[in-house]
């Protein structure tokens, strides 16, 4: 049986929304996991789950950071991890049930699996792959906004993310 070792240090969780309707504001999760089974040659068997840690969110600016941790937004007191469980695994895409504030809901994202290699390193096998999409953060509670003088919102509703995930394969 093939097992996945998650490996944070080569790992990515990144993210961007529009801020004051002209620019975007991006931030990333520090802190995170991904348990994988199934194999990769077929893509139908792999399930994943993937755990983020709210209170990891990091912005660059530490009272934005808070605030986002706060009721206005995560409310990281009382929802600690965003979570994301796959039903469905193809070529091109992942599907399935996103956890977000404690609100759930099914998912589509874009999905690129980055093939096998060796680590010169260690000698042993890696593999990756890569998920990006974006959603609508309205959906979830977390709708804080404000209305702008000059027209608009203070906060844009999607949220644009890219993540890359890197396993060592243990065999």
């Amino acid at each position: 049986m093939v097992k996945y070792v998650f490996d944070p240090v080569h790992s990515t969780l990144d993210f961007s929304i529009k801020h004051l309707m002209v620019s975007k504001v991006k931030g990333t999760f520090e802190k995170y996991d991904v348990d994988v089974t199934g194999d990769f040659n077929d893509l139908s068997t792999v399930e994943a789950t993937v755990t983020i840690d709210v209170d990891s969110i990091d912005t660059g600016n530490k009272d934005r950071d808070n605030h986002l941790k706060s009721a206005d937004f995560f409310n990281s007191e009382e929802n600690k991890q965003i979570v994301f469980k796959t039903k469905k695994v193809t070529e091109d895409s992942v599907t399935g049930d996103l956890t977000i504030a404690g609100q759930t809901h099914e998912e589509t994202f874009d999905f690129e699996f980055n093939g096998v290699s060796i680590n010169p390193m260690s000698g042993g096998k890696v593999t990756g792959f890569s998920v990006s999409g974006k959603i609508n953060r309205e959906k979830y509670g977390v709708d804080f906004n404000q209305k702008l003088e000059t027209g608009g919102v203070l906060i844009g509703k999607d949220v644009k993310f890219e993540a890359d995930g890197e396993f060592a394969i243990e065999e």
